[in-house]
C-alpha cells in the first residue's frame, strides 16, 4: 500500500534552516508529482510547494520563493523540502502529499503522510 513518511521537522530559530524529507512507497514514484502542504496552529490546509515526477519542473507559494526548495531523488523514492531564512510564520505541521492522477502537476491529492512538525522560534 501506498506510505508516505515525512521526517525533518523540529525547532528551529529564525533565520535558521531545516530540511524535510519524504521516503515514499507502494507506487511508481517518478510517474507522480509530489507536494508539500502546511497547516498553521488554528489554521488551514496551505500549499507549498510541488515539484514533477521528473523533478523539472517546481513551484512555490509566495511567502516561500526564494527561501524554500524542493527536489526529490527517484533513486531514493524521496521528496525534499529545503527551507532557509525560517520565519516564526512557518509554524507548522508539514505534510507531503501524492498527486492523485499519473502525469497531474495539480490537485486532487490521494494520499498524505503523517507530517511533520515544524517550530521557528526563539
Amino acid at each position: 500500500q501506498v506510505q508516505l513518511v515525512e521526517s525533518g521537522g523540529g525547532l528551529v530559530q529564525p533565520g535558521g534552516s531545516l530540511r524535510l524529507s519524504c521516503a515514499a512507497s507502494g507506487f511508481t514514484f517518478s510517474r507522480y508529482s509530489m507536494s508539500w502542504v502546511r497547516q498553521a496552529p488554528g489554521k488551514g490546509l496551505e500549499w507549498v510547494s510541488s515539484v514533477n515526477g521528473v523533478g523539472s519542473r517546481t513551484s512555490y507559494v509566495d511567502s516561500a520563493k526564494g527561501r524554500f526548495t524542493i527536489s526529490r531523488d527517484n533513486a531514493k523514492n524521496t521528496v525534499y523540502l529545503q527551507m532557509n531564512s525560517l520565519k516564526p510564520e512557518d509554524t507548522g505541521v508539514y505534510y507531503c502529499a501524492k498527486l492523485h492522477y499519473f502525469g497531474s502537476y495539480y490537485p486532487p491529492y490521494d494520499y498524505w503522510g503523517q507530517g511533520t512538525q515544524v517550530t521557528v522560534s526563539s
